[in-house]
Order: C-alpha cells, then sequence, then structure tokens
C-alpha cells in the first residue's frame, strides 16, 4: 500500500474559500501524524496550524509525496507543470465550474482524504506533451495550440506525422492535445472526446477554410511537425494557455509525447463518464 508520509497543500490562490479547505486538510492530515507542507501563498494556515510547514517549490518537490491542489483545473495544470520533474501524484479538490482533473467535491473532501489516506484509491497516469522550436522546448498537459491570435485572421500551415506530408491548411490555428485536453479548449472547438487513458495525440484545425476538414487522431509516439506558411499574418504558439512565442514564415513547430507524466489520485468511486454527465449536460434516462 502506498503511504503519504509528507502531504504539500498548494493552490494557486490564497482565497477565504481556498484557505478554509486547506485548514481541513491540513487538520486531517495532522491528526494522522503526516507532515504536513504549504506553498508560500497559504502561509496563513499556519496561524492555526502551527505544526504546518511553509515551503519553498523546492522544499516541496524534495520532500512531498504527494500534492494536495485546491482550487480548478487551471490550478491543477499550474502544478502539474510546476511540479513535472518531481514525480509526485496530485489530488485535486475542485472549487471550480467543471473540474474534469479536481474531482474531490468540498461536500465528500473529509471522508475522501481519509479514504484515501488508507490507501483507497487509484492512480490515474497522463503524459505530457513537448512542443520544440528553435532549439528550445516547451511542455503542455492540455494541449499545444498555434493559432493567429486576432479575431477572423487565418494562418497557413502545413502539418506533417512521421515526417509524412498530411495537410495544408488556411485556418484560425490548430489545437494538438493529448486526451487530457480533450475536455478542454479542443472540445470547444468540437473536438472528440477521449477516454483518458486512451494512448493518441488529437489534430484540430480551427474555423478552417476548408469544408472537409476533420479532426485527427494519432497515436501517442508520433512526431508531428507545423510548416508556418506566408508572411501576411503573424503566428503564435501556446501550451496550457502559458509560454506564448511568435512564430514567423518558415517557423517549424516539432510536437512530441515526454517522457514525464503525472499521476493522478482518484477516490475508488470516480467514473469518468458520471463527470461528463454531470459537468457537459449528458443527457440520463431512468
Amino acid at each position: 500500500m502506498v503511504s503519504f508520509s509528507t502531504v504539500a497543500i498548494i493552490s494557486s490562490k490564497n482565497t477565504k474559500k481556498t484557505l478554509e479547505v486547506a485548514d481541513q486538510c491540513a487538520e486531517i492530515l495532522l491528526n494522522k501524524k503526516i507532515k504536513v507542507l504549504v506553498s508560500q501563498n497559504l502561509r496563513a494556515v499556519k496561524d492555526v496550524h502551527t505544526k504546518v510547514l511553509i515551503s519553498s517549490k523546492n522544499r516541496i518537490s524534495k520532500e512531498a509525496n504527494l500534492l494536495i491542489c485546491i482550487g480548478g483545473d487551471g490550478t491543477m495544470l499550474s502544478s502539474a507543470r510546476e511540479y513535472h520533474k518531481a514525480n509526485i501524484p496530485l489530488l485535486g479538490i475542485n472549487l471550480g465550474k467543471v473540474g474534469f482533473l479536481t474531482d474531490v467535491s468540498t461536500r465528500t473532501m473529509a471522508k475522501d482524504l481519509n479514504d484515501i489516506l488508507k490507501g483507497d484509491f487509484f492512480e490515474d497516469e497522463r503524459f505530457f506533451l513537448h512542443a520544440s522550436i528553435n532549439r528550445k522546448k516547451y511542455i503542455a498537459l492540455n494541449e499545444i495550440v498555434i493559432h493567429s491570435g486576432a479575431i477572423a485572421q487565418m494562418i497557413e500551415y502545413e502539418v506533417f506525422i512521421d515526417n509524412k506530408f498530411v495537410y495544408s491548411q488556411k485556418s484560425d490555428g490548430i489545437i494538438l492535445n493529448s486526451p487530457t485536453g480533450s475536455t478542454a479548449y479542443s472540445l470547444s472547438g468540437g473536438g472528440p472526446i477521449i477516454y483518458p487513458n486512451l494512448k493518441c495525440i488529437t489534430l484540430l484545425p480551427m474555423f478552417s477554410q476548408s469544408l472537409s476538414t476533420s479532426p485527427l487522431v494519432v497515436d501517442e509516439n508520433s512526431s508531428i511537425s507545423v510548416l508556418i506558411k506566408g508572411t501576411r499574418n503573424k503566428a503564435i504558439l501556446n501550451m496550457d494557455s502559458h509560454d506564448s512565442v511568435i512564430l514567423k514564415s518558415g517557423d517549424k513547430v516539432k510536437i512530441t509525447k515526454t517522457d514525464y507524466v503525472t499521476t493522478l489520485i482518484h477516490p475508488l468511486d470516480h467514473d469518468f463518464y458520471s463527470a461528463c454527465r454531470n459537468k457537459l449536460g449528458w443527457s440520463t434516462y431512468q
């Protein structure tokens, strides 16, 4: 059984609600004699629980064997990116509205956390994507997006998979996403929902000039290249809405799966299809 001896509580925010949830988590952990670290923006937790340790990213990376992330999916994405080299499992407590990654609600948090600390949970590994351009590498858990950066402006590009020409496009851009990102930006653009443990990458042109463009799903080990063409409009490269990079004509972005994974911790009753029904408004019939 996996034992969590040191747990870090982190969040991208320090709102009243975030601090309340962090206080509750710290109390449960300390009662079980577990060492508790908190990120520096949650230092107010120490006013209630003096035994918690306000910690830097470096200390959390070295000592924690579980990260409790309080917030929405944005918090989980930021945490996964920030700690991806440390390979620490993440448990998400949902304060957002959708939350496909943060699946523990505040209503069931105490029970779920106690069950998880007893070993009643399952692990869910998600892979990252790399975008390489001009010898620089960027990482994304959800998606890599190449877009025009302006409303109703198209860019021109060519797509190659494993060095084979696939198509040339004029469109607002292209979304390349992992299964984790299939319920994010890609879904808004009409892309398919991919079950999280499938090993694949999706390519989705955005508002293409071609009437026959469809999402394309390829093997996770594919090497994908996007060559920027034309000189009329600039193109912008984004990773999980971070790390904006301006591209010019002739630039080639290479997208591959990385060797890094992030491990999500789920309660035993977690169900992806139930999450889709509840969060996407799927119809149910009795």
